[in-house]
């Protein structure tokens, strides 16, 4: 079992970390710098930022508060929303950002994601996965984009398979199913890509116990993001970390 991340989650909508259930019913959350700053100083390992409705709104990532938010923290920070070239991940990175996180610009247009690793390196890139079930597909699952608004008719794993050819460092894979329903991962999806992938798998979407980050990291997960537990105060990241230690999991 490798060393595992805590890596808490910042949705952002009109500069406010909002937190939905199944990418819907959004409620305000706090703000994006006072958050960042109090999970780094509770011990998270990594950070993520997503912008969810930059890719359905046409628009660029909220520079302005990446530069925020990367000014107070001190661990590795990747964001996501709206990276839909060269360009616009180059702005990101600039203002901050450790890694970028791309989901249905890379289902578009594969070759961006080969684009963003020369430019960029492996490290830098995280390819997103939004995934709902689907027991016509061989998998059981099919990738949703533009937020989970947008059905494919692909096979999750075999998007996931051809994104981790590529040789991307980590895959966020998010089931609609349990976004925000606190009812735990969607463990098969978590097993599935981890058995079949190179990458580090992020265990995403549905953390509500101590109990559920466990059986993630069992499942084969090496990151677990989780938003409004941490948001809400329902899990402090040292409780976390402690529960994690005592069940035998190598945390940072």
């Amino acid at each position: 079992m490798s060393r595992v991340s805590i890596m808490p989650c910042l949705d952002m909508q009109n500069g406010r970390v909002v937190k939905g259930v199944h990418f819907v019913d959004i409620a305000d959350a706090g703000d994006p710098v006072a958050c960042a700053r109090a999970y780094c100083a509770a011990g998270a390992d990594e950070l993520a930022m997503l912008d969810i409705t930059a890719t359905v709104e046409n628009r660029p990532t909220l520079v302005r508060v990446v530069e925020q938010v990367a000014a107070v923290c001190t661990v590795p920070f990747t964001v996501g929303g709206g990276i839909r070239d060269l360009e616009s991940a180059r702005t990101v990175l600039k203002a901050g950002a450790n890694a970028v996180s791309l989901s249905s610009a890379a289902f578009r247009r594969p070759e961006l994601i080969k684009e963003l690793l020369r430019e960029f390196g492996p490290r830098a890139v995280t390819v997103a996965i939004d995934v709902d079930r689907n027991p016509e597909l061989p998998s059981g699952y099919e990738v949703y984009i533009d937020g989970g608004r947008t059905a494919t008719g692909v096979d999750a794993l075999d998007w996931a398979k051809q994104v981790d050819a590529m040789g991307v460092d980590v895959i966020l894979p998010t089931s609609k199913a349990g976004d925000g329903a606190r009812t735990g991962y969607d463990l098969p999806v978590i097993r599935m890509l981890a058995e079949n992938c190179r990458a580090r798998i992020v265990a995403s979407g549905g953390a509500g116990k101590l109990e559920h980050f466990l059986e993630a990291v069992r499942a084969g997960a090496s990151i677990l993001l989780a938003a409004s537990v941490f948001h809400f105060q329902l899990i402090g990241i040292p409780e976390l970390k402690a529960y994690l230690k005592a069940n035998g999991v190598d945390v940072r």
